[in-house]
């Protein structure tokens, strides 16, 4: 059972990488680069179950934490184009 989730999400991998390489804009590449540390935080986990090691679910758990604090990141900066910039009101008001 586990051997067939870890190749189901190697071709969900694959998929991805082609994703972020094909994407047309930066943003489907960043969705794709999200979607492949989400499927490496399961693969974390179905391998840990596979070599009888659990305690792979908690590096999965870490890699996922700085997977989405990464995606967070990185989005905003292609947004603001700095990291610690928290924006101005005008362009709050521009967004919304």
């Amino acid at each position: 059972m586990f051997e067939m989730a870890t190749l189901a999400l190697l071709l969900t991998l694959a998929g991805a990488l082609a994703r972020a390489i094909l994407g047309p804009t930066v943003f489907d590449r960043a969705q794709a680069v999200n979607t492949g540390g989400t499927v490496a935080v399961l693969l974390l986990a179905s391998i840990g179950f596979l070599t009888g090691r659990p305690d792979f679910l908690d590096i999965a758990i870490v890699y996922g934490l700085l997977n989405v604090v990464g995606t967070i990141a990185v989005l905003k900066f292609f947004r603001y184009g700095d990291l610690g910039d928290a924006g101005t009101d005008e362009e709050d008001r521009e967004v919304s």
